[in-house]
C-alpha cells in the first residue's frame, strides 16, 4: 500500500504542476514547437534577430552581457521520464487503497543546453548545443 499512496501522491503534485503551467504561460507566446536539437539546427541561424529566436526558442534561463554590450543567451532544457514496472499481477488502486504489489521501475534523464550569441544590434553571431542522456 505504501507504493500506491506515493503513486497518487505524485500523480496529484504531477497534475498541480501541469495546470499551475498551463495557467501562467496560457498568456505568453508559445514557442513554434518543443525545443530539441533538430529545432536548433533548422531554424536558428545567424542574422536571426532576439525577438526570432524568442519565437523559435522561448525565452532563455540565462542572460549574460559582456563588456562590448553583447549578450549570450542560455537555454537549459531537462526532459526526465520514469517508468514504473510491477513485480507481480496484484494492481494498485489509487483512490481506494491498494495491493501487495511492489512497483519498480527505471528513469532516464535527457537535457539540451543552447547558447545563443548576439552582437550590439540584437542579431545572432553564433550558436552552440551540447545535448546529453543518461
Amino acid at each position: 500500500m505504501g507504493n500506491c499512496v506515493k503513486l497518487l501522491f505524485l500523480s496529484v503534485m504531477m497534475l498541480l504542476v501541469t495546470a499551475c503551467r498551463t495557467a501562467s504561460d496560457s498568456s505568453k507566446s508559445a514557442p513554434v514547437e518543443r525545443v530539441t536539437v533538430g529545432t536548433v539546427q533548422r531554424f536558428i541561424k545567424n542574422g536571426m534577430t532576439s525577438a526570432e529566436v524568442v519565437e523559435v526558442l522561448g525565452s532563455p534561463n540565462m542572460v549574460t552581457k559582456n563588456a562590448e554590450g553583447n549578450e549570450t543567451w542560455v537555454y537549459d532544457k531537462i526532459h526526465s521520464e520514469y517508468e514504473a514496472k510491477k513485480s507481480d499481477s496484484g494492481i494498485c488502486l489509487i483512490l481506494f487503497g491498494g495491493s501487495s504489489a511492489k512497483a519498480s521501475g527505471s528513469s532516464s534523464e535527457r537535457t539540451l543546453t543552447i547558447v545563443v550569441h548576439f552582437d550590439r544590434n540584437s542579431k545572432v553571431i553564433d550558436f552552440s548545443y551540447r545535448t546529453t542522456s543518461f
